[in-house]
């Protein structure tokens, strides 16, 4: 009976210590009076959490003039953020087209160079396996090849396949830039690709480089199938500067790029880059919502002819070709966007995709960093494939 009595008597200094302020654990000394809160105050940081929401200093969008929510780096900033584990590529040191080629002269091209300069002349055949396992393609390799041989270029062997190689390229315009879709519209970007070839990464940089040459920019976050795309999305547009239109995940893809083309005319953006999901080319249903979304521009923008980019991991070489001719056969595409050439040791891709599909590669990531994603210059390509290591230079944009 004593112990039970012990216990009810235990609770009054236990609801004394959860009413008080985390500060206040040392006990008032004896003969002080304790003055009681003021009526209406809150009694604990727990009641005035709601005071410290962060949406609370963000003024609300005007619906009459962005029909979206709009996620503006300009707003004021929450009161905390997460922790962002890669926020250092915001700040990480730009890459060159030198660098990003180091690998790729550092196997594949050391071979072909080897096979092609040998003191007993040219060893053909083994020059024609070194093209096919540097994801130029079995029958590119052996046309490529052939045709070479059949040159007899003055400079040699070398020469040769260097001018063949670069005659895969097609015509490009060197100033090429998104032009805005209608009179006085903005320039329409929809980016599409397949999961994990680092597509919402790609637009990010982007969204930088035009910011950079003084455009205005609207992301449209249309990848509503993968709620991390979104965030993803929102992360990057921070990094960059820019605003970004999004839905709840799960909406429909449609709805948000026709929501960040109105926002784009009434803040007269420059440019509206819209991310896509990532869906399995295989998946036919999924290419006609990419269908879909191109009407739905129409629509919003009759007349547009929206850039459609698409975004290709180059360690995928021949499995990603295949799937950029399924993309090119649903939504005719106008660029090429490859990632990851500093990470494969088979720069070949290039060539097999231009001679493939007759579309121009735009840009090509040589790094992680935000000022990693260059212009494709065809000439400057080839130039240091096929040359010795330069000392490292600036991009430009």
């Amino acid at each position: 009976m004593a112990f039970w009595r012990r216990r009810r008597e235990e609770p009054q200094p236990a609801e004394a210590e959860t009413s008080a302020e985390p500060e206040a654990t040392v006990e008032p000394e004896p003969g002080l009076p304790i003055e009681p809160a003021p009526p209406g105050e809150p009694q604990s940081l727990v009641e005035s959490e709601p005071q410290l929401s962060p949406t609370a200093a963000i003024p609300p969008v005007d619906p009459a003039v962005d029909p979206a929510v709009i996620d503006d780096p300009a707003a004021p900033s929450p009161a905390y953020a997460p922790f962002d584990p890669t926020a250092f590529l915001a700040v990480a040191p730009a890459h060159t087209l030198d660098q990003g080629l180091e690998k790729t002269r550092g196997t594949f091209m050391t071979q072909l160079r080897g096979y092609l300069g040998g003191a007993d002349g040219p060893a053909w055949d083994e020059v024609e396996e070194t093209l096919i396992a540097g994801d130029v393609g079995a029958t590119l390799a052996i046309d490529l090849v052939e045709r070479a041989r059949r040159r007899h270029h003055p400079e040699g062997a070398e020469a040769a396949i260097r001018d063949e190689l670069a005659a895969l390229l097609v015509d490009r315009d060197p100033d090429w830039s998104p032009q805005p879709a209608t009179s006085g519209g903005p320039a329409v970007v929809l980016v599409v690709g397949v999961n994990g070839t680092g597509k919402t990464t790609t637009i990010g940089k982007m969204a930088a480089r035009y910011l950079g040459e003084g455009r205005t920019i609207i992301l449209a976050a249309a990848d509503t199938f993968r709620a991390a795309a979104i965030d993803q999305l929102r992360i990057w547009a921070d990094r960059a500067g820019v605003p970004v239109v999004a839905h709840a995940p799960g909406a429909d893809p449609g709805a948000v790029v026709y929501d960040a083309l109105d926002a784009a005319i009434a803040r007269n953006a420059d440019m509206v880059i819209a991310d896509t999901a990532g869906r399995l080319h295989t998946k036919a249903n999924l290419m006609d919502e990419l269908t879909k979304v191109r009407r739905i521009i129409d629509k919003r923008l009759p007349g547009a002819q929206p850039e459609t980019l698409f975004v290709l991991d180059a360690t995928t070489g021949q499995n990603g070709l295949a799937q950029a001719k399924a993309f090119h056969d649903a939504v005719g595409l106008t660029g090429i966007v490859l990632t990851k050439l500093d990470s494969t040791a088979k720069g070949g891709i290039v060539f097999a995709i231009e001679d493939g599909l007759k579309v121009p590669v735009r840009f090509v990531g040589v790094g992680e960093g935000i000022n990693d994603l260059l212009p494709f210059d065809p000439e400057a390509f080839v130039d240091t494939l096929f040359g010795e290591p330069t000392a490292a230079q600036a991009p430009t944009g």
